[in-house]
Protein backbone atom coordinates (compact mmCIF):
# COMPACT_ATOMS: atom_id res chain seq x y z
CA UNK A 1 0.00 0.00 0.00
CA UNK A 2 2.79 2.41 0.89
CA UNK A 3 4.56 1.64 -2.37
CA UNK A 4 1.31 2.36 -4.26
CA UNK A 5 0.89 5.59 -2.33
CA UNK A 6 4.45 6.61 -3.19
CA UNK A 7 3.88 5.86 -6.88
CA UNK A 8 0.63 7.82 -6.83
CA UNK A 9 2.38 10.76 -5.15
CA UNK A 10 5.13 10.72 -7.81
CA UNK A 11 2.55 10.43 -10.60
CA UNK A 12 0.48 13.37 -9.32
CA UNK A 13 3.59 15.52 -8.91
CA UNK A 14 4.84 14.55 -12.38
CA UNK A 15 1.53 15.42 -14.02
CA UNK A 16 1.37 18.71 -12.10
CA UNK A 17 4.93 19.74 -12.98
CA UNK A 18 4.56 18.81 -16.66
CA UNK A 19 1.22 20.63 -16.84
CA UNK A 20 2.78 23.80 -15.42
CA UNK A 21 5.80 23.48 -17.75
CA UNK A 22 3.61 23.01 -20.82
CA UNK A 23 1.40 25.92 -19.76
CA UNK A 24 4.43 28.18 -19.27
CA UNK A 25 5.91 27.07 -22.59
CA UNK A 26 2.60 27.78 -24.32
CA UNK A 27 2.36 31.24 -22.75
CA UNK A 28 5.98 32.08 -23.69
CA UNK A 29 5.41 30.88 -27.26
CA UNK A 30 2.15 32.81 -27.59
CA UNK A 31 3.71 36.01 -26.23
CA UNK A 32 6.74 35.67 -28.54
CA UNK A 33 4.56 35.09 -31.60
CA UNK A 34 2.32 38.01 -30.65
CA UNK A 35 5.37 40.27 -30.14
CA UNK A 36 6.91 39.20 -33.45
CA UNK A 37 3.67 39.82 -35.37
CA UNK A 38 3.21 43.20 -33.69
CA UNK A 39 6.74 44.35 -34.56
CA UNK A 40 6.44 43.26 -38.20
CA UNK A 41 3.00 44.88 -38.39
CA UNK A 42 4.54 48.16 -37.25
CA UNK A 43 6.99 47.94 -40.13
CA UNK A 44 4.16 47.08 -42.54
CA UNK A 45 2.20 50.10 -41.29
CA UNK A 46 5.18 52.37 -41.97
CA UNK A 47 5.57 50.98 -45.47
CA UNK A 48 1.83 51.30 -46.23
CA UNK A 49 1.90 54.89 -44.92
CA UNK A 50 4.55 55.65 -47.53
CA UNK A 51 2.43 54.20 -50.32
CA UNK A 52 4.29 50.89 -50.60
CA UNK A 53 7.74 51.91 -49.39
CA UNK A 54 9.20 53.64 -46.34
CA UNK A 55 8.18 57.34 -46.24
CA UNK A 56 10.65 59.80 -47.75
CA UNK A 57 10.62 61.92 -44.57
CA UNK A 58 11.53 58.85 -42.43
CA UNK A 59 15.15 60.05 -41.97
CA UNK A 60 14.04 63.62 -41.30
CA UNK A 61 11.74 62.49 -38.47
CA UNK A 62 14.64 60.71 -36.84
CA UNK A 63 16.88 63.73 -37.27
CA UNK A 64 14.26 65.88 -35.57
CA UNK A 65 13.16 63.55 -32.79
CA UNK A 66 16.21 61.26 -32.59
CA UNK A 67 13.80 58.42 -31.76
CA UNK A 68 10.17 57.55 -32.62
CA UNK A 69 7.39 59.10 -30.61
CA UNK A 70 6.16 56.71 -27.91
CA UNK A 71 2.50 57.43 -28.54
CA UNK A 72 2.82 56.03 -32.03
CA UNK A 73 3.47 52.61 -30.56
CA UNK A 74 6.64 52.10 -32.62
CA UNK A 75 8.96 51.29 -29.70
CA UNK A 76 12.71 51.74 -29.94
CA UNK A 77 13.46 48.88 -32.33
CA UNK A 78 12.90 51.26 -35.31
CA UNK A 79 16.10 53.15 -36.11
CA UNK A 80 17.43 55.17 -39.08
CA UNK A 81 18.80 51.83 -40.39
CA UNK A 82 15.39 50.16 -40.42
CA UNK A 83 14.52 51.07 -44.08
CA UNK A 84 17.79 49.49 -45.22
CA UNK A 85 17.51 46.32 -43.12
CA UNK A 86 13.82 45.62 -43.73
CA UNK A 87 13.20 43.48 -46.81
CA UNK A 88 9.77 44.10 -48.32
CA UNK A 89 7.80 44.30 -51.54
CA UNK A 90 4.41 45.75 -52.53
CA UNK A 91 1.75 44.88 -55.12
CA UNK A 92 -0.93 47.37 -56.23
CA UNK A 93 -4.44 46.66 -57.54
CA UNK A 94 -7.13 48.74 -59.21
CA UNK A 95 -10.74 48.93 -58.05
CA UNK A 96 -11.53 45.65 -59.87
CA UNK A 97 -8.67 43.80 -58.15
CA UNK A 98 -6.48 43.71 -61.23
CA UNK A 99 -2.74 44.11 -60.66
CA UNK A 100 -1.49 47.48 -61.85
CA UNK A 101 2.11 47.59 -60.59
CA UNK A 102 4.68 46.07 -58.22
CA UNK A 103 7.55 47.33 -56.13
CA UNK A 104 10.32 44.76 -55.52
CA UNK A 105 13.39 46.95 -55.30
CA UNK A 106 13.78 46.39 -51.54
CA UNK A 107 14.03 42.61 -51.74
CA UNK A 108 16.40 40.29 -53.59
CA UNK A 109 14.74 36.88 -53.38
CA UNK A 110 11.37 37.89 -54.86
CA UNK A 111 10.90 38.76 -58.53
CA UNK A 112 7.92 40.54 -60.06
CA UNK A 113 6.06 37.38 -61.07
CA UNK A 114 6.47 35.76 -57.64
CA UNK A 115 5.22 38.96 -55.98
CA UNK A 116 2.12 38.88 -58.21
CA UNK A 117 1.49 35.19 -57.36
CA UNK A 118 1.62 35.91 -53.64
CA UNK A 119 -0.71 38.89 -54.02
CA UNK A 120 -3.28 36.94 -56.05
CA UNK A 121 -3.45 34.28 -53.32
CA UNK A 122 -4.55 36.75 -50.65
CA UNK A 123 -6.29 39.66 -52.40
CA UNK A 124 -9.73 38.21 -51.66
CA UNK A 125 -8.93 37.49 -48.01
CA UNK A 126 -11.11 39.19 -45.44
CA UNK A 127 -8.21 39.39 -43.00
CA UNK A 128 -6.29 42.61 -43.31
CA UNK A 129 -3.13 40.98 -41.96
CA UNK A 130 -1.64 37.51 -42.06
CA UNK A 131 1.19 35.26 -43.21
CA UNK A 132 2.00 33.81 -46.60
CA UNK A 133 5.12 31.68 -46.64
CA UNK A 134 7.71 33.67 -44.60
CA UNK A 135 6.14 37.05 -45.39
CA UNK A 136 3.83 39.03 -43.16
CA UNK A 137 1.36 40.98 -45.26
CA UNK A 138 -0.98 43.93 -44.81
CA UNK A 139 -3.79 44.95 -47.16
CA UNK A 140 -4.27 48.73 -47.31
CA UNK A 141 -6.40 51.12 -49.32
CA UNK A 142 -4.98 53.41 -52.03
CA UNK A 143 -6.55 56.11 -54.18
CA UNK A 144 -6.98 53.72 -57.12
CA UNK A 145 -7.77 50.48 -55.25
CA UNK A 146 -5.86 48.28 -52.88
CA UNK A 147 -2.26 47.59 -52.08
CA UNK A 148 -0.59 44.68 -50.35
CA UNK A 149 2.72 45.14 -48.58
CA UNK A 150 4.80 42.07 -47.73
CA UNK A 151 7.50 42.24 -45.06
CA UNK A 152 10.10 39.47 -44.86
CA UNK A 153 9.80 37.71 -41.49
CA UNK A 154 12.21 34.81 -42.05
CA UNK A 155 14.84 36.27 -39.70
CA UNK A 156 12.20 36.96 -37.06
CA UNK A 157 10.84 33.44 -37.34
CA UNK A 158 14.30 31.95 -37.11
CA UNK A 159 15.04 34.01 -33.99
CA UNK A 160 11.67 33.00 -32.55
CA UNK A 161 12.43 29.32 -33.18
CA UNK A 162 15.82 29.59 -31.49
CA UNK A 163 14.52 31.47 -28.46
CA UNK A 164 11.55 29.09 -28.13
CA UNK A 165 13.86 26.06 -28.34
CA UNK A 166 16.11 27.52 -25.66
CA UNK A 167 13.13 28.30 -23.44
CA UNK A 168 11.75 24.80 -23.97
CA UNK A 169 15.08 23.17 -23.09
CA UNK A 170 15.40 25.31 -19.97
CA UNK A 171 11.87 24.48 -18.86
CA UNK A 172 12.35 20.76 -19.52
CA UNK A 173 15.64 20.83 -17.65
CA UNK A 174 13.99 22.50 -14.67
CA UNK A 175 11.10 20.02 -14.82
CA UNK A 176 13.52 17.08 -14.93
CA UNK A 177 15.42 18.48 -11.93
CA UNK A 178 12.20 18.97 -9.97
CA UNK A 179 11.01 15.44 -10.82
CA UNK A 180 14.32 13.95 -9.73
CA UNK A 181 14.01 15.78 -6.41
CA UNK A 182 10.40 14.60 -6.05
CA UNK A 183 11.48 11.01 -6.73
CA UNK A 184 14.30 11.21 -4.19
CA UNK A 185 12.16 12.88 -1.54
CA UNK A 186 8.94 10.93 -2.16
CA UNK A 187 9.75 8.38 0.53
CA UNK A 188 10.23 11.17 3.03
CA UNK A 189 6.96 12.77 1.94
CA UNK A 190 4.88 9.64 2.54
CA UNK A 191 6.81 8.58 5.64
CA UNK A 192 4.28 10.06 8.14
CA UNK A 193 1.46 8.25 6.32
CA UNK A 194 3.53 5.04 6.26
CA UNK A 195 4.14 5.29 9.98
CA UNK A 196 0.47 5.98 10.66
CA UNK A 197 -0.56 3.03 8.50
CA UNK A 198 1.95 0.74 10.22
CA UNK A 199 0.61 1.78 13.64
CA UNK A 200 -2.93 1.12 12.43
CA UNK A 201 -1.97 -2.32 11.14
CA UNK A 202 -0.13 -3.10 14.36
CA UNK A 203 -3.15 -1.97 16.36
CA UNK A 204 -5.42 -4.34 14.43
CA UNK A 205 -2.98 -7.22 14.98
CA UNK A 206 -2.68 -6.44 18.70
CA UNK A 207 -6.44 -6.02 19.03
CA UNK A 208 -6.91 -9.41 17.39
CA UNK A 209 -4.70 -11.09 20.00
CA UNK A 210 -6.17 -9.10 22.89
CA UNK A 211 -9.81 -9.63 21.89
CA UNK A 212 -9.74 -13.24 20.77
CA UNK A 213 -8.95 -14.67 24.20
CA UNK A 214 -11.76 -12.90 26.12
CA UNK A 215 -14.19 -13.54 23.26
CA UNK A 216 -13.34 -17.22 23.31
CA UNK A 217 -13.85 -17.35 27.08
CA UNK A 218 -17.14 -15.43 26.85
CA UNK A 219 -18.51 -17.81 24.20
CA UNK A 220 -17.25 -20.89 26.05
CA UNK A 221 -18.83 -19.75 29.34
CA UNK A 222 -22.05 -18.85 27.53
CA UNK A 223 -22.24 -22.34 26.05
CA UNK A 224 -21.63 -23.92 29.49
CA UNK A 225 -24.28 -21.69 31.01
CA UNK A 226 -26.70 -22.64 28.26
CA UNK A 227 -26.04 -26.34 28.81
CA UNK A 228 -26.72 -25.97 32.54
CA UNK A 229 -29.59 -23.48 32.47
CA UNK A 230 -31.16 -24.40 29.15
CA UNK A 231 -32.40 -22.00 26.48
CA UNK A 232 -32.25 -18.39 27.64
CA UNK A 233 -32.74 -15.20 25.63
CA UNK A 234 -29.97 -13.35 27.48
CA UNK A 235 -27.49 -16.13 26.86
CA UNK A 236 -28.56 -16.22 23.21
CA UNK A 237 -27.88 -12.47 22.95
CA UNK A 238 -24.45 -12.93 24.54
CA UNK A 239 -23.54 -15.72 22.11
CA UNK A 240 -24.93 -13.83 19.10
CA UNK A 241 -22.96 -10.65 19.89
CA UNK A 242 -19.86 -12.69 20.75
CA UNK A 243 -19.95 -14.46 17.37
CA UNK A 244 -20.55 -11.10 15.69
CA UNK A 245 -17.50 -9.53 17.36
CA UNK A 246 -15.38 -12.57 16.53
CA UNK A 247 -16.35 -12.35 12.88
CA UNK A 248 -15.59 -8.61 12.82
CA UNK A 249 -12.12 -9.16 14.33
CA UNK A 250 -11.40 -11.92 11.81
CA UNK A 251 -12.45 -9.68 8.91
CA UNK A 252 -10.27 -6.82 10.14
CA UNK A 253 -7.25 -9.11 10.39
CA UNK A 254 -7.91 -10.54 6.93
CA UNK A 255 -8.23 -7.02 5.50
CA UNK A 256 -5.02 -5.93 7.21
CA UNK A 257 -3.13 -8.90 5.80
CA UNK A 258 -4.35 -8.19 2.28
CA UNK A 259 -3.05 -4.64 2.56
CA UNK A 260 0.46 -5.92 3.15
CA UNK A 261 2.54 -5.38 0.01
CA UNK A 262 4.65 -8.48 0.54
CA UNK A 263 1.65 -10.80 0.90
CA UNK A 264 1.72 -13.41 -1.84
CA UNK A 265 -1.20 -14.83 -3.80
CA UNK A 266 -1.62 -18.53 -4.43
CA UNK A 267 -1.79 -18.09 -8.19
CA UNK A 268 -3.20 -20.96 -10.23
CA UNK A 269 -5.37 -21.41 -13.30
CA UNK A 270 -8.90 -21.79 -11.97
CA UNK A 271 -12.29 -22.40 -13.62
CA UNK A 272 -13.55 -18.94 -12.70
CA UNK A 273 -16.90 -19.36 -14.46
CA UNK A 274 -17.62 -22.53 -12.47
CA UNK A 275 -16.43 -20.83 -9.26
CA UNK A 276 -18.90 -17.96 -9.75
CA UNK A 277 -21.69 -20.40 -10.59
CA UNK A 278 -21.04 -22.49 -7.47
CA UNK A 279 -20.88 -19.39 -5.26
CA UNK A 280 -24.20 -18.13 -6.64
CA UNK A 281 -25.71 -21.55 -5.93
CA UNK A 282 -24.63 -21.21 -2.28
CA UNK A 283 -26.63 -17.99 -1.95
CA UNK A 284 -29.64 -19.11 -3.99
CA UNK A 285 -31.55 -20.70 -1.13
CA UNK A 286 -30.81 -17.72 1.14
CA UNK A 287 -32.11 -15.27 -1.48
CA UNK A 288 -35.23 -17.34 -2.20
CA UNK A 289 -35.88 -17.71 1.52
CA UNK A 290 -36.00 -13.91 1.78
CA UNK A 291 -38.35 -13.63 -1.19
CA UNK A 292 -35.74 -12.28 -3.59
CA UNK A 293 -35.37 -13.52 -7.13
CA UNK A 294 -31.83 -14.52 -8.15
CA UNK A 295 -31.09 -14.70 -11.90
CA UNK A 296 -27.74 -15.38 -13.54
CA UNK A 297 -26.04 -15.24 -16.91
CA UNK A 298 -22.65 -16.89 -16.42
CA UNK A 299 -20.17 -18.16 -18.98
CA UNK A 300 -19.00 -21.27 -17.11
CA UNK A 301 -16.16 -21.88 -19.61
CA UNK A 302 -14.16 -18.85 -18.39
CA UNK A 303 -10.82 -19.66 -16.78
CA UNK A 304 -8.58 -17.21 -14.94
CA UNK A 305 -5.12 -17.13 -13.39
CA UNK A 306 -5.64 -16.04 -9.79
CA UNK A 307 -6.03 -16.95 -6.13
CA UNK A 308 -9.06 -19.24 -5.89
CA UNK A 309 -9.74 -18.65 -2.20
CA UNK A 310 -9.62 -14.85 -2.49
CA UNK A 311 -11.71 -14.78 -5.66
CA UNK A 312 -14.32 -17.00 -3.99
CA UNK A 313 -14.38 -14.51 -1.12
CA UNK A 314 -14.74 -11.61 -3.57
CA UNK A 315 -17.78 -13.14 -5.27
CA UNK A 316 -19.23 -14.10 -1.89
CA UNK A 317 -18.89 -10.55 -0.56
CA UNK A 318 -20.74 -9.09 -3.56
CA UNK A 319 -23.54 -11.66 -3.35
CA UNK A 320 -23.83 -11.30 0.43
CA UNK A 321 -24.04 -7.53 0.01
CA UNK A 322 -26.70 -7.88 -2.70
CA UNK A 323 -28.84 -10.24 -0.60
CA UNK A 324 -28.62 -8.01 2.50
CA UNK A 325 -29.51 -4.76 0.79
CA UNK A 326 -31.85 -5.94 -1.96
CA UNK A 327 -35.42 -4.64 -1.57
CA UNK A 328 -38.12 -6.98 -0.38
CA UNK A 329 -39.46 -9.03 -3.29
CA UNK A 330 -36.54 -7.59 -5.27
CA UNK A 331 -34.28 -9.09 -7.90
CA UNK A 332 -30.57 -9.88 -7.98
CA UNK A 333 -28.76 -10.34 -11.30
CA UNK A 334 -25.32 -11.89 -11.67
CA UNK A 335 -23.49 -11.68 -15.02
CA UNK A 336 -20.08 -13.06 -15.97
CA UNK A 337 -18.67 -12.59 -19.46
CA UNK A 338 -15.35 -12.35 -21.21
CA UNK A 339 -14.68 -9.60 -23.70
CA UNK A 340 -11.22 -8.15 -23.87
CA UNK A 341 -11.16 -8.69 -20.10
CA UNK A 342 -13.25 -10.73 -17.68
CA UNK A 343 -16.24 -8.75 -16.37
CA UNK A 344 -18.32 -9.78 -13.35
CA UNK A 345 -21.35 -7.68 -12.45
CA UNK A 346 -23.79 -8.07 -9.55
CA UNK A 347 -26.92 -5.89 -9.61
CA UNK A 348 -29.85 -5.67 -7.22
CA UNK A 349 -32.93 -3.53 -6.72
CA UNK A 350 -32.51 -0.87 -4.05
CA UNK A 351 -35.12 1.87 -3.73
CA UNK A 352 -32.78 4.24 -1.85
CA UNK A 353 -30.09 4.11 -4.54
CA UNK A 354 -30.38 7.86 -5.07
CA UNK A 355 -29.18 8.55 -1.52
CA UNK A 356 -25.99 6.47 -1.80
CA UNK A 357 -22.57 8.13 -2.13
CA UNK A 358 -20.96 5.71 -4.58
CA UNK A 359 -17.46 7.08 -4.02
CA UNK A 360 -17.63 6.10 -0.33
CA UNK A 361 -18.98 2.57 -0.66
CA UNK A 362 -15.47 1.06 -0.63
CA UNK A 363 -14.36 3.05 2.43
CA UNK A 364 -13.84 0.99 5.56
CA UNK A 365 -16.76 1.00 7.99
CA UNK A 366 -18.93 3.06 5.62
CA UNK A 367 -22.58 2.10 5.80
CA UNK A 368 -25.14 3.32 3.28
CA UNK A 369 -27.86 3.50 5.91
CA UNK A 370 -27.26 6.61 8.02
CA UNK A 371 -29.03 5.04 10.99
CA UNK A 372 -26.50 2.18 10.84
CA UNK A 373 -29.13 -0.47 11.57
CA UNK A 374 -27.47 -3.84 11.84
CA UNK A 375 -28.10 -5.99 8.76
CA UNK A 376 -25.32 -8.50 9.33
CA UNK A 377 -22.62 -6.29 7.79
CA UNK A 378 -19.81 -4.26 9.30
CA UNK A 379 -18.82 -1.92 6.49
CA UNK A 380 -15.57 -3.74 5.67
CA UNK A 381 -16.77 -6.27 3.08
CA UNK A 382 -16.57 -3.99 0.06
CA UNK A 383 -13.19 -2.70 1.24
CA UNK A 384 -12.00 -6.29 1.26
CA UNK A 385 -13.49 -6.87 -2.21
CA UNK A 386 -11.60 -3.84 -3.51
CA UNK A 387 -8.33 -5.11 -2.01
CA UNK A 388 -8.83 -8.54 -3.62
CA UNK A 389 -9.55 -7.00 -7.03
CA UNK A 390 -6.48 -4.75 -6.80
CA UNK A 391 -4.32 -7.70 -5.72
CA UNK A 392 -5.28 -9.32 -9.03
CA UNK A 393 -4.41 -6.11 -10.99
CA UNK A 394 -8.11 -5.50 -11.53
CA UNK A 395 -10.65 -2.93 -10.43
CA UNK A 396 -14.09 -2.79 -8.89
CA UNK A 397 -16.61 0.01 -9.30
CA UNK A 398 -20.13 0.77 -8.11
CA UNK A 399 -22.76 2.28 -10.37
CA UNK A 400 -26.40 3.28 -10.39
CA UNK A 401 -28.06 1.36 -13.20
CA UNK A 402 -31.28 3.35 -12.89
CA UNK A 403 -33.44 4.93 -10.18
CA UNK A 404 -34.10 1.61 -8.44
CA UNK A 405 -31.04 -0.54 -9.19
CA UNK A 406 -27.46 -0.52 -7.99
CA UNK A 407 -24.62 -2.61 -9.39
CA UNK A 408 -21.02 -3.59 -8.76
CA UNK A 409 -18.67 -4.39 -11.61
CA UNK A 410 -15.38 -6.25 -11.28
CA UNK A 411 -12.95 -6.12 -14.21
CA UNK A 412 -10.09 -8.65 -14.18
Amino acid sequence: MIYRLQRKFILICTVSVLTVVLLMFGIILALNISSMNRNIDILADRVSEGGGRFPKNFDENFKLHKRPVKSEGNFDFITPETPFSTRHFTVFFDSENNITSTFTESIYSIDEQTAKDYAKRIIDNRNERGWVSNYRYKIFETESGKGIVFVDGSMNRSALMQSTTIAGCVLLGCAALVLILIFLLSKKAVKPIAESYEKQRQFITDANHELKTPLTLILANAEIAQDELGKNEWIDDIMSEGHRMTELVNQLVALSRMDEENSKLNIAQIPFGQLVFDTVSEFESLANGRGKKLSLNIDRSIVYLGDEMLLHRLVGILLDNAVKYCDEVGEIKVTLEKRRRIILSVENTYAAVGEIELNKLFDRFYRADKARKFTGGYGVGLSMAKSIAEKHKGEITAYKKDKTNIGFKVVL
